[in-house]
């Protein structure tokens, strides 16, 4: 049966006007009608009327860039540079990684991520097929892939295996209704120039993203330099990569030329406002990059080093960075920033069907209610959203036309369990950390 979604106020994209009482009717999953409550209930009269009283509905935001799994890592060391934080703690760590670790904190992070109206996410990490049935059992939509490095692996072992796994899941997940499968090369600083273009070839054999960390900190820069002769973006250039499959995440020390170099190959970048500053990284030039006409989405990166999977932090974020930099509180406006958040994210990934409401785009929407303190008075939802809304105020997510959130409770699965679950891994990483 078709759904008839009312709220006080509809926001279909930041390029229209909201709309004031406004309601949109679902049906499968897609959007089929939208417009006025009265009339559409009119024209509808069969379809079930789904009230979200004082509220605002919009898009479901895309997290352009995560390690969703990282939950359980969440607070196990901080306030380090990015490099000392990965060899000294993360990759130790993670080298006694277990695929039901990485299931049970991918679980965690879909509930994290859903109250934030977060309807879709980038993931990479290891143990990748964990996080696939994650997604397949909570009923949300990613793009994931295995990161993939030149020493060993804990998820697969050596490099080939990497690659060959990789394959495998572009072949068996090449239709599936919400999932695309990435291709995701760590970094420069962890995958040799070989390594690189074999994931390129296969970015390019399947027609999918290569997803990469890439000019991050100034040591990265430097250290690439060295090695190599080039900057990242121009390392990258050298070896073919620059191009519109390319989603780089971070992009924070770049060069104008570099900014021009990656608006002329088309490459989508995935900005982390929080976990840049949190590791010192320092900040992207993201108006600069948006200004020379390249596509920009927002992301949290990973739960251990920002620490939190809130996307309506990374926009208040995004937007105060930039202001505060220029000296103009005019740079980066909610509507842009809610942009990123929404139909930059879902076009970065090629997904042209989300990001914003409209007839026959897909049914991915969040909810949230006006009824909290610092949610009152309502002037502007774009203001509302940006900067003043936090994670946990969504009461309500839909993707691809089913509820998977409603009323604040999770109905795909048992959050409760998948916390206790962490809690439990966290006390075996306590001990590992401890004998090391």
């Amino acid at each position: 049966m078709a759904k008839l979604l009312k709220a006080r106020v509809v926001i279909t994209s930041p390029n229209n006007p909201p709309l004031s009482g406004g309601a949109v009717l679902v049906e499968g999953e897609r959007i089929e009608a939208l417009g006025a409550f009265e009339e559409l209930k009119q024209r509808f009269p069969e379809a079930e009327i789904v009230d979200f009283g004082e509220s605002i509905l919009f898009p479901g935001f895309v997290n352009l860039h995560t390690h969703a799994s990282m939950t359980i890592f969440r607070g196990l060391a901080d306030d380090l540079p990015l490099m000392t934080w990965l060899e000294n703690y993360i990759f130790p760590v993670e080298q006694h990684l277990r695929r039901e670790w990485v299931y049970w904190g991918a679980k965690l992070a879909i509930a994290e991520m859903l109250r934030s109206g977060i309807t879709t996410f980038v993931d990479m990490y290891l143990f990748e097929p964990e996080v696939i049935r994650a997604v397949e059992e909570t009923g949300v939509r990613a793009a994931l892939g295995e990161g993939l490095f030149d020493f060993p692996s804990p998820g697969y072992g050596p490099l080939e295996k990497g690659l060959a796994l990789t394959r495998e899941l572009l072949e068996s997940y090449a239709t599936h209704p919400r999932l695309k499968i990435i291709v995701c090369p760590h970094a420069t600083y962890t995958c040799s120039p070989e390594t690189l273009k074999k994931a390129a070839a296969l970015a390019e054999e399947f027609n999918t993203l290569l997803h990469i960390h890439l000019s991050e900190t100034r040591d990265e820069v430097a250290l690439i330099k060295a090695r190599y002769g080039e900057t990242p973006p121009f390392h990258l250039e050298k070896l073919g990569l620059l191009n519109e499959r390319l989603l780089v995440a971070h992009a924070v020390q770049l060069t104008d030329e570099e900014i021009e170099l990656f608006a002329r190959r088309g490459v989508r970048v995935a900005h982390c406002p929080e976990s840049n500053l949190k590791l010192g990284s320092g900040v992207a030039p993201v108006v600069a990059l948006l200004e020379a006409g390249v596509l920009v989405g927002l992301g949290t990166d990973g739960p251990a080093s920002n620490n939190d999977l809130d996307l309506f932090g990374e926009m208040r974020t995004a937007a105060f960075l930039q202001k505060g930099l220029s000296f103009d509180p005019t740079r980066l406006p909610a509507e842009k920033v809610f942009e990123m958040a929404t139909t930059f994210g879902a076009r970065a990934l090629g997904f042209e069907e989300l990001g914003f409401i409209a007839p026959g785009a897909r049914a991915d929407l969040a909810v949230v209610s006006l009824a909290a303190p610092h949610l009152t008075p309502f002037y502007d939802p774009f203001s509302l959203l940006v900067y003043s809304a936090r994670g946990g105020d969504v009461t309500d997510v839909m993707v691809g036309g089913e509820f998977v959130l409603r009323g604040g409770k999770i109905l795909t699965f048992d959050e409760e369990e998948a916390r206790r679950q962490v809690i439990e891994i966290a006390r075996e990483v306590r001990a590992l950390t401890k004998k090391g």
